[in-house]
C-alpha cells in the first residue's frame, strides 16, 4: 500500500515505515502529525484517485528530528567580464517517518460487502422463481 501525499508544498510517494526528508516543519520532535491531502492512494492493486484530494484519507506521521542538508553551492560567472559571485545554501529540512496510510478501504471493504450481497440476493431470486415455475409444471 502507497500514497502520494502533498507535504509542505511538495508530493511524495509514501508507504509504511518510511523515512522522508521534508521542509522544514513546525512540529516539535517527537511529535506526531497527520496530512490531509492525498492525492493518490494505491490498495494492493486498487487505485484511487482524488480530484484534487481523497476526502477522509489522510497520513500518519512522526517527527524524528530537524536538520540542515547538505551544503550547495551557488556559482555565477560571466566570462570575458571579470563578474564571479560564489554563494553557499544549507536548507532547513525535517526527517518524517511514516507510521501508517489510512485511507478509504475498510468504509470500501463493507461497501463491496454490501453490494456483493444485494447482487447475489437480484441474481438468485429469478433463479429460484423459475426453479419453483419449472417444479409446478413438472407436476401438472
Amino acid at each position: 500500500m502507497y500514497a502520494i501525499v502533498e507535504i509542505a508544498g511538495q508530493q511524495f510517494k509514501v508507504s509504511k515505515d518510511l523515512k522522508v526528508y521534508v521542509n522544514r516543519l513546525t512540529n516539535e520532535e517527537g511529535s506526531k502529525v497527520s496530512f490531509d491531502k492525498v492525492l493518490l492512494l494505491d490498495d494492493n492493486g486498487t487505485i484511487t484517485l482524488g480530484a484534487p484530494a481523497i476526502e477522509g484519507a489522510s497520513v500518519e506521521a512522526k517527527v524524528l528530528q530537524h536538520l540542515k542538508g547538505d551544503k550547495v553551492i551557488v556559482f555565477k560567472k560571466k566570462r570575458r567580464k571579470g563578474y564571479k559571485k560564489r554563494n553557499g545554501h544549507r536548507q532547513y529540512l525535517t526527517q518524517i517517518v511514516i507510521e501508517g496510510i489510512t485511507g478509504l478501504s475498510a468504509k470500501k471493504a463493507t461497501a463491496k460487502k454490501e453490494t456483493a450481497e444485494t447482487t447475489t440476493e437480484e441474481v438468485e431470486a429469478p433463479k429460484k422463481k423459475a426453479a419453483k415455475a419449472k417444479k409446478e409444471d413438472t407436476q401438472e
